[in-house]
This record gives structure tokens, C-alpha cells and sequence, in this order.
């Protein structure tokens, strides 16, 4: 296993140089520039030129980049071109709210859709199946943002049950409780949304065991039914479930941006929405550099989770 731990994290050295350059050049070919907000009518022509050489745009892309490398190398992201502060001080501070939101929805995702998953595997051609079933599509159609909003308009303001935005109120002792109720609205969103891709996949795997020869063994012996579904069947398609929800975790990342923009979740997705608006290159690439590890280090810990519960995988 250590070997094979070792071999994919040498692995992943050219898939992240080779995203971060092909990162790189997008950014740097879309329109517009960092000096767009910067520049008054008062400033000549020499200002312009002098400020582009000191925030390092006046190279070639390709000395830019090289240069933008090297730093990442010695463990420096650089700096932003908006705030002037450090692009590892920045993502650090995004980090846990977003986290706490991905692992918030995953846990909602999974409440939702394992039991109404097993339910409608159990229960096929049934209503339940095609309830289940119609949900989950209706789930997975609706885009965050319209279901964010949906949700805002009538828990906070019609209900004023739950807050609209943030992840704390202002002037108030902050404590967990005012964190969570800040929680709930994001986290049930893209927790919805991640329920409607996880019941299709937990049905069809429930669908692949429950008729192998183990189960009516199991039957055959007398073992209660939900015995029978719930530790034998459920536990064998496990497998690719633990594989969608590797996948998922790049789902999440990409659906935390809109959703934390419009409840203004002050994570990773929000800071990415102002960096691309105000053209921030430095802050833009080391989000990227972190989303790409983020998936890389998912996919690996993914491998491992299989050979836990499956003893029969072996990594050489």
C-alpha cells in the first residue's frame, strides 16, 4: 500500500503542472486585465506602464508563469493583485467554511438518498420507486441557484425561520447554534442536489446484489429480511457508491461557488467568483492549485477506502 501511495503522488506531479499551465494561459488569454479597476483618467500613460511592471504583467506568458512556478515551488503562492496580501493567507482563511459546508451536504446527501435508495431497490416498480426515482431526476435538474433562491424567498423571507446570507450575524455573540442556522439553507441545497445523483446510484447497485446467491443463502437460513438487506446487500454495493462519492466531491467544489455566492458563505467558492470579477491571476491560480489537490488527495483516499472495504483489493 505504501509503495502505491508513493507511486500515485508522483503521478499527480504532471497532472497538476499540466492543469496549473493550461489554467494559466486561459486566464491569462480571457479579456480584460487586474489594471482595469485600477486605472483613473488622471494616470498617463508611463503610470499605466509602471504599475503593469510592478504587479509582474509586463512579461511573457510564458517568464509569468515560470516565475508564478518557481514561487509555488519555495512554498509561495504570491501575493493578490487586488487585496495585496497573501494568496496561502486568503485560501487558508476560506477553507474550514467551505469544508464545513461540503461535509455538511455530503451528510445530507447521503441521509436522503441511502434509505430512499434501498427503499426503492427493494421496492421496485413500486410508487416509492417511482417517487423516489422522479425526485432524484427533479433533484439533480434544478440548478442550485434557482433552488437557493426558492429557499431564501420562503425560509427567510416569508417563514423568517432562518437567515438569508453569511455564516454569522453581526453583533451577536457568535456561537455554534448561530453558525449552524447560517449552515442549514446552503448545506440543504447542494445537499438535495447531491441526493439526486446518489439515490440513482445506490438503487442501481442495490439492484446488482439483491439477487446473488449469498442473499437467498442468507434468506434460506432465516435472517430477518432487514438483516439481510441492510449488512449483507447494502455492504456489497458499497463499492460504487464510495466511487460516485469521490466524483462527488468535485461536484461539490464547483456547485459551492454558485451556491456560496448567493448566500454570501464567505468559502472558497465566494472568493472564486470575486477573483475571476476583479481578475485577481495570482489568488485565481492558487485556488485552482488547491481545487486540483483537493481532488487529487479525494481520489486517493477513495482507493484506500476501497481496499478497507472490500479485503479482497490489494494495491501493489
Amino acid at each position: 500500500m505504501g509503495n502505491y501511495i508513493v507511486r500515485r503522488i508522483l503521478i499527480s506531479i504532471p497532472v497538476l503542472i499540466g492543469v496549473t499551465i493550461i489554467s494559466f494561459i486561459i486566464i491569462n488569454m480571457a479579456p480584460g486585465s487586474p489594471l482595469d479597476k485600477m486605472i483613473d483618467p488622471h494616470l498617463t500613460a508611463a503610470d499605466i506602464a509602471a504599475r503593469k511592471a510592478a504587479l509582474g504583467l509586463n512579461g511573457p506568458l510564458y517568464v509569468r508563469y515560470l516565475s508564478w512556478l518557481g514561487n509555488v515551488l519555495h512554498g509561495n503562492l504570491g501575493y493578490s493583485l487586488t487585496s495585496f496580501q497573501p494568496v496561502s493567507q486568503i485560501i487558508g482563511q476560506r477553507i474550514f467554511p467551505t469544508f464545513l459546508l461540503m461535509a455538511a451536504a455530503l451528510i445530507i446527501g447521503f441521509v436522503i438518498a441511502i434509505p430512499l435508495g434501498i427503499l426503492s431497490a427493494t421496492r421496485q416498480y413500486s410508487k416509492l420507486d417511482y417517487i423516489a426515482t422522479t425526485g432524484s431526476l427533479i433533484g439533480i435538474s434544478v440548478p442550485t441557484f434557482f433552488l437557493s433562491l426558492v429557499f431564501i424567498y420562503v425560509f427567510a423571507l416569508k417563514l423568517k425561520l432562518l437567515p438569508s446570507g453569511g455564516m454569522i450575524t453581526l453583533g451577536q455573540n457568535n456561537g455554534f447554534l448561530d453558525v449552524l442556522k447560517h449552515l442549514i439553507l446552503p448545506a440543504v441545497v447542494l445537499g438535495v442536489n447531491e441526493a439526486g445523483t446518489l439515490v440513482r446510484y445506490v438503487r442501481s447497485s442495490m439492484l446488482e446484489v439483491l439477487d446473488q446467491d449469498y442473499l437467498r443463502t442468507a434468506r434460506s437460513k432465516g435472517l430477518k429480511e432487514s438483516i439481510v438487506i441492510n449488512r449483507h446487500a447494502f455492504k456489497n454495493a458499497m463499492l460504487p457508491i464510495i466511487t460516485i462519492t469521490g466524483l462527488e466531491i468535485v461536484t461539490l467544489l464547483g456547485g459551492s461557488v454558485v451556491t456560496e455566492q448567493v448566500f454570501q458563505w464567505p468559502g472558497i467558492g465566494q472568493l472564486t467568483i470575486s477573483s475571476v470579477m476583479s481578475r485577481d491571476y495570482t489568488t485565481l491560480m492558487g485556488l485552482i492549485l488547491f481545487g486540483t489537490i483537493v481532488v487529487i488527495v479525494a481520489n486517493l483516499l477513495i482507493d484506500i477506502i476501497y481496499s478497507i472495504v472490500d479485503p479482497r483489493i490489494r494495491y501493489n
